[in-house]
């Protein structure tokens, strides 16, 4: 018997656990669903205990995943079985279903046997509304992927809508993965999956929350296949196997929403899920095939593919002139980049920042003036090339796309692609696409750690918020009081990426409008004089925003002034008091701040803050605040410093009482007292 082997590249991986299911345990079954089968007490239950403000609860899910025989081949089928409870409006949006499914050139997967009903209470009895078939339709994403979706009808608050439906697909590599958390809380959360012994698939488990239910448990499946026989036209034959099968089961119960949170890349990296890599086929009468390909076949692949780097391939003679004229005048291979780089960035418009394959090729972007992000970055490449750079397209992953992982080479797990250019001993990583972005400069969504060269050594990059060092100084000088009103100058040197922010801002609204922003950070009443924002067009460098300034100080004879103005951490950014989730910031960072100001004619300090330093585990971060007082003059100098991006979850507690010290002491105030 000969199986088809359908080719198909699926999007999964997170960490690698080799023993999952070396022992096993039956811990407790979970409920039984029937379709249909809803009890009045399902709309009267109790609030979820850990999350009473949910919006919506799952009652409970079961899915399924097995082999099954359509006479010629087998198929993946995949059920889904889900029951849910709405609790308010803002949980409306479960009631639209959305199911992916993938297609490849010649075969594609397929829902089927769909069935959805909302049921209210009304009058004391339950009342059914059953979803019209014909409400299932199509939305079509990119070449690989089709979405169906439905919604239920007659859904207000307190329904319980109920859905079921199946997926058939031809592809061995998409087993589907299941999500036991989510967006509201589940009371309850199963899928089991049957793998006969012709596939070998490693389990990939991820999340904090542990099962209440995992066995596995072996069996023999027949599998019917017709045959087309050697001899007369039409005749066949039917072929019985008996394989063993292998069925897992996961369970859990009362599982929390998973939620967003502060310095997090994106919630899905630790979502609790099962995820499965198929790793060898083992048809009868064959030896093991392994089906695991490298990072070099799948980029050599990814260079012929006309949608990725295949553009790269042709002569592009038409980029010729073009290149020319922007290089004719450099002489460094640095400037070359350079002026390639901003001639793309400042004449093109990004359609879509989030894309891996060209849709449009290098003439018809150079035409419209206009692509992805992929386009416009292959296009830069293109021309790197032409003026004879060492060039190629990279492959990343979007901090809100979640991690690429290293054990697998499955391009889908990248959405962006930027360009990688070596200029000498220098490597450097460019992005067109964004038109207030420096030479150099990546935006800090790209600093997700591992990303791949579409070149035949699979080149890895990585860009770890670890390498991205953020600077900030702010400067304060107070001057003379007068009439309760103190003048002072203010500057400030921020972060490269908030002065991309500021750039930003700028340009949509105007410099008038940022520093009315500005004006209303500030408690009090606050007038600013010769307003200025320096280098705005330097986008290699941050800018510098400088000011002058008339505050309300008051002429009581008692006078409250915290010293650090708007620039104090009003807020731990850390509220819980627990974290499961390690602590992923977008850059480390390093924050100065000085302030200088003469004691008020007729007043003299009564109260002064204490300095005060501190480091948080030994050499990962550093907190000063060193002020004194001589001579009638205050001096202040508060500095924040991180010098790691990510923490784990043990750093957590720590990590909290740190920014607890800076929000304490940051808050504190200078007392002036009139003289007597």
């Amino acid at each position: 018997m000969q199986l088809n082997c359908m080719r198909y590249t699926f999007v999964l991986l997170t960490c690698l656990v080799s023993s999952l299911f070396s022992l096993y345990a039956v811990a407790q079954e979970g409920p039984k669903m029937k379709f249909g089968k809803i009890t009045k007490e399902e709309f009267t239950g109790k609030a979820f205990e850990k999350d009473t403000g949910a919006h919506a609860i799952i009652l409970s899910e079961i899915g399924t995943s097995t082999f099954q025989s359509d006479g010629k081949d087998l198929r993946l089928v995949h059920k889904v079985h889900r029951r849910i409870r709405i609790n308010d409006k803002n949980g409306y949006d479960v009631a639209t279903v959305e199911v992916p499914l993938y297609k490849g050139d010649y075969s594609e997967e397929k829902i089927e046997h769909v069935k959805a009903s909302a049921y209210n209470l009304e009058n004391g009895e339950i009342v059914e509304t059953k979803m019209d078939s014909k409400s299932v339709f199509s939305d079509k994403q990119d070449k690989s992927l089709l979405v169906k979706k439905f919604t239920l009808p007659a859904v207000k608050e307190g329904t319980i809508i109920e859905y079921t439906y199946t997926i058939t697909s031809p592809y061995y590599h998409h087993l589907r993965s299941w999500d036991f958390q989510g967006e509201y809380p589940r009371l309850w959360s199963e899928y089991s999956v049957s793998i006969p012994e012709y596939f070998d698939y490693m389990l990939i488990p991820q999340g904090y929350e542990p099962f209440v239910l995992k066995t596995r448990e072996s069996s023999r499946t027949t599998f019917s296949f017709r045959s087309e026989s050697a001899g007369g036209a039409g005749s066949s034959r039917t072929i019985t196997v008996t394989p063993n099968v292998t069925t897992y089961k996961w369970g859990m119960k009362e599982i929390p929403a998973m939620r967003e949170e502060n310095f997090i890349t994106t919630t899905d990296n630790y979502i609790s899920r099962i995820e499965f890599q198929l790793s060898a086929y083992n048809w009868p009468d064959q030896p093991r095939k392994p089906v695991q390909s490298t990072w070099e076949d799948l980029m050599k692949d990814m260079m012929k593919d006309p949608e990725m780097a295949g553009a790269l391939d042709k002569n592009n003679g038409f980029l010729s002139n073009t290149v020319e004229d922007l290089v004719k005048d450099t002489k460094t291979d640095q400037e070359k980049a350079g002026k390639i780089y901003a001639w793309v960035r400042d004449n093109f418009t990004c359609t879509d920042h989030r894309a891996l394959w060209m849709k449009k090729s290098l003439k018809s972007i150079i035409s419209t003036k206009s692509g992805s992000v992929a386009e416009l970055n292959i296009l830069l490449v293109a021309m790197l090339k032409k003026a004879g750079l060492q060039a190629a397209p990279v492959l990343l992953s979007t901090r809100a796309n979640g991690y690429v992982y290293q054990f697998y080479p499955l391009y889908t797990r990248f959405n962006y692609v930027v360009a990688g250019v070596t200029l000498g001993d220098q490597y450097l990583t460019l992005d067109a696409s964004e038109p207030l972005l420096g030479f150099g400069k990546l935006p800090a969504a790209c600093y997700n750690g591992a990303a791949r060269t579409v070149d035949e050594f699979a080149t890895p990059v990585f860009l770890g918020a670890d390498s991205l060092k953020e600077q900030k100084f702010t400067s304060v000088m107070l001057g003379k009081l007068e009439n309760g009103l103190i003048t002072g100058t203010f500057m400030q040197r921020p972060t490269y990426f908030e002065s991309y922010d500021i750039r930003t801002k700028v340009k949509e609204k105007s410099i008038e409008e940022f520093f009315k922003e500005v004006g209303k950070s500030y408690t009090g009443e606050i007038e600013l004089e010769n307003k200025e924002i320096q280098d705005l067009k330097s986008l290699e460098t941050p800018v510098m925003v400088k000011y002058d300034f008339k505050m309300q100080l008051g002429n009581e004879d008692v006078l409250y002034l915290n010293p650090l103005l708007g620039e104090a951490t009003k807020n731990n950014p850390f509220k819980s008091m627990e974290r499961k989730f390690p602590v992923e910031m977008n850059s480390v960072f390093d924050e100065v701040y000085s302030f200088n100001m003469d004691v008020p004619e007729g007043y003299v300090v009564d109260e002064l803050p204490k300095p005060a330093m501190a480091n948080l585990n030994e050499d990962e971060g550093l907190f000063q605040y060193l002020i004194q007082q001589q001579d009638g003059h205050i001096q202040l100098r508060c500095r924040v410093k991180l010098n790691k991006a990510n923490f784990t979850s043990d750093d957590y507690s720590t990590l909290r009482e740190f920014f607890d010290l800076v929000v304490k002491k940051e808050a504190e105030q200078i007392v002036l007292k009139r003289k007597k």
